[in-house]
């Protein structure tokens, strides 16, 4: 079967997807360094709602090892651990930083053509420096986006096409005003949020040859500063994934991909000039899989360090992300 014949799936009830649309999260944190990663999601023309939970650390220095799940680092959401001292990083090898998500994600299609999506995000965040361990958690920083379907060639003998080209804003409603027991204030960085309003573009383009395609992925993000005059530098994520689809049974169909995801940041500012730390030039390869039953999608992907620009800050040890979908039918849309 076709992999692009979404009026197959639209009768029978089985979404399909886009592989990888960008973008490690416009949420906050580590990852409002590097863009946003919407994880797989359906892709035939159906609103959908979905639970989506990233893990991601930062983890060894050059010449360490940077294990993707450190020691003392809990892969589920934790509370408020607010008593360690803040210190600086030295070269510890246990040091480590882990950021976690649990996001309720919206998607509606005012048109075949036209989209309209939501990411509110609830943050648990940790940091290691010199064994104190410090945790933040609450809501997270909303994002809201639009995309346009600007090329959707589905039915072609050979190779099927669709591309989107989108725009969005992430708003503040996460608070990046939390201290310590000692009533010192934390990180952009480790907050929930980053008290910024920042804006990015994207485009999608995917095409297909029969049960296999290929999916490209970039955004561009411009972030605002916030009231302690911080800011994240302008930030470039891409993701190209290659995948295959199988039908397992005739409702049950299985997508495997193989992921690489670059990501460029110049870093932290403070009063528009840059600090020099969390600077990202990195590179994670991984795989994924996703399974969809009828209206349901379950979302799988591991990805972990592949390449990473010398510097003195831990490095990217990878990510984890978990998903649930739920595709509504929708056959009627609000604009033609």
């Amino acid at each position: 079967m076709n992999l692009f014949q979404t009026n197959v799936f639209l009768h029978s009830k089985l979404p399909y997807l886009m592989l990888l649309f960008l973008l490690t999260s416009f949420s906050a944190n580590a990852c409002d360094i590097c863009g946003c990663f919407m994880g797989i999601t359906p892709y035939d023309n159906q609103s959908s709602i979905s639970v989506l939970y990233r893990f991601r650390s930062f983890a060894g220095y050059n010449g360490q090892k940077h294990p993707l799940f450190p020691k003392r680092a809990q892969f589920f959401p934790v509370g408020n651990q607010l008593n360690a001292p803040i210190t600086e990083h030295s070269g510890n090898p246990t040091d480590f930083e882990v950021y976690r998500a649990l996001e309720l994600r919206g998607k509606y299609y005012l048109s075949r053509r036209l989209e309209l999506n939501a990411i509110l995000p609830y943050m648990s965040n940790s940091e290691q420096y010199n064994s104190n361990l410090s945790s933040i958690a609450g809501m997270g920083d909303m994002n809201i986006y639009a995309g346009y379907h600007v090329l959707r060639k589905l039915d072609q003998k050979v190779i099927n096409q669709r591309l989107i080209l989108g725009a969005g804003l992430k708003v503040p409603t996460g608070k990046n005003s939390v201290e310590n027991a000692e009533g010192i204030r934390y990180s952009t960085l480790t907050q929930t949020g980053t008290g910024s309003t920042d804006a990015f573009a994207y485009f999608n383009y995917m095409a297909g040859y029969k049960n296999a395609g290929v999916s490209l992925a970039t955004t561009y993000k411009v972030n605002g500063q916030n009231n302690e005059h911080e800011s994240i530098a302008n930030s470039t994520t891409s993701f190209l994934n290659l995948f295959y689809t199988a039908a397992i049974t005739e409702k049950i169909k299985a997508v495997a991909s193989l992921q690489f995801a670059y990501e460029y940041s110049g870093g932290e500012k403070y009063q528009g000039i840059k600090t020099g730390d969390h600077v990202m030039n990195n590179l994670m390869t991984g795989v994924g899989m996703d399974v969809f039953i009828k209206n349901i999608g379950v979302n799988m992907a591991l990805q972990t360090h592949g390449w990473s620009a010398k510097d003195d800050h831990a490095k990217p040890a990878g990510r984890v992300v978990l998903g649930l979908t739920y595709n509504f039918n929708q056959l009627y849309y609000l604009m033609k």
